[in-house]
């Protein structure tokens, strides 16, 4: 089974989450996702104005294997990577954003959102979060001992039987 390459949980869930939400307010975007390159959602925001949103799942699988691609293509045409990613369409657009080399920032929002004020205020969160994704790069993995494994199986028996 593949699983997400960050673990993203605390305080540091906590504080991506207030940076997230902070650039949505300033830029007015419908969603705001911080997507690993796996494709998983390791965070999330969204305007409460915002109509239904695409599923979210989905937009971070296509976004990491877009990512995916355009690394292959800028890695052809000599450079180390491609930073940013711009989608537009008649009634909206899709930004992202590389956060270090282990996640994606994206924003989805609407033609009435200028690209200029969502590049400028992307770029403060992207130091703020990459700064917290270090942090957690940099922690020492969880490492739980026997008791809480038997202790764990022992909760898990009498709850299942």
């Amino acid at each position: 089974m593949i699983e997400p390459s960050l673990a993203l949980y605390g305080d540091a869930f906590e504080r991506v989450d207030q940076h997230l939400e902070e650039l949505l307010g300033a830029t007015g975007v419908r969603y705001c996702l911080l997507v690993d390159r796996k494709g998983f959602v390791l965070s999330h925001k969204e305007a409460l104005w915002a109509p239904r949103p695409p599923a979210l799942d989905s937009v971070a699988t296509l976004v990491a294997s877009n990512a995916a691609a355009t690394a292959a293509l800028a890695n052809m045409l000599g450079e180390r990577t491609f930073s940013e990613q711009i989608h537009q369409g008649e009634q909206g657009t899709l930004y992202v954003e590389s956060v270090g080399d282990s996640a994606l920032l994206t924003l989805i929002f609407d033609v009435s959102v200028p690209l200029g004020r969502v590049k400028v205020h992307t770029k403060k969160t992207i130091a703020q979060v990459a700064a917290i994704l270090t942090e957690l790069e940099a922690a020492p993995p969880v490492q739980f001992s026997d008791d809480f494994s038997s202790g764990a199986n022992a909760l898990l028996d009498d709850l299942f039987g």
